[in-house]
């Protein structure tokens, strides 16, 4: 039954009794056709339980000498050329072959915002990052 400006009326009444319902509601089925569903191919072995398949060739990993001589560890770049064949590692010099700012960088953990000028990028950059550090804290806290 459906309404139409007010009227009642059945959709078997307008096209030729209960054998014409199906072909208007299901036009293929009513024709012969069937259709067909044209989506992208699963994966193999995703979906499945317990069929755990690899999607492509696995590759080993290289694993590289590590050097144990302390000797050679103080005197020389170790791993410098990992990828050549017969490769020879770079002899360190003395420390007055070496830049002056060498030595004066730091290779510890970055300063505490105290210790920053606030007249830098860094430190600017750094209150931002503590900033939104703090707000996820807040926001996983709080409730929906």
């Amino acid at each position: 039954m459906a309404v139409c400006r007010g009227r009642l009326f059945s959709l078997f009444s307008l096209h030729g009794g209960p054998s014409a319902a199906p072909r208007l509601l299901l036009p293929a089925a009513a024709s012969g056709t069937q259709q067909q569903r044209h989506y992208a191919k699963p994966l193999a072995g995703l979906g499945k339980k317990g069929g755990k398949t690899k999607l492509g060739p696995t590759v080993e990993k290289v694993r590289l000498p590590v050097e144990t001589d302390p000797e050679k560890l103080v005197n020389y770049v170790c791993g410098s050329h990992p990828v050549k064949e017969d490769r020879q590692d770079i002899k360190l010099g003395p420390d007055e072959d070496y830049p002056d700012w060498l030595w004066t960088l730091r290779t510890g953990k970055p300063p505490p915002l105290e210790e920053m000028d606030p007249n830098t990028k860094q430190y600017w950059r750094k209150l931002r990052t503590m900033a939104m550090r703090e707000k996820n804290k807040l926001r996983k806290t709080q409730r929906f």
